[in-house]
């Protein structure tokens, strides 16, 4: 019964992990195509528009 336990915690750990390197490659592809079309039109960033004050400020990074 133990090893059926500890099984079961090393397939769910596998798949958290999987699910978190899934997540973390897309979040890099999706980057890495974002500045390659900055690079390709010479914008300087991306501006993202604020819904409370209504400003546009540039997108950072870790706000994706």
């Amino acid at each position: 019964m133990a090893q059926l336990i500890l099984l079961a915690l090393l397939i769910g750990g596998g798949w958290m992990l999987y699910k978190r390197f899934i997540k973390d490659a897309e979040k890099l592809t999706a980057r890495t195509r974002r500045e390659e079309e900055q690079q390709r039109t010479g914008a300087m960033g991306t501006l993202e528009k604020d819904p409370v004050t209504g400003e546009y400020r540039v997108k950072r990074d870790d706000d994706v």
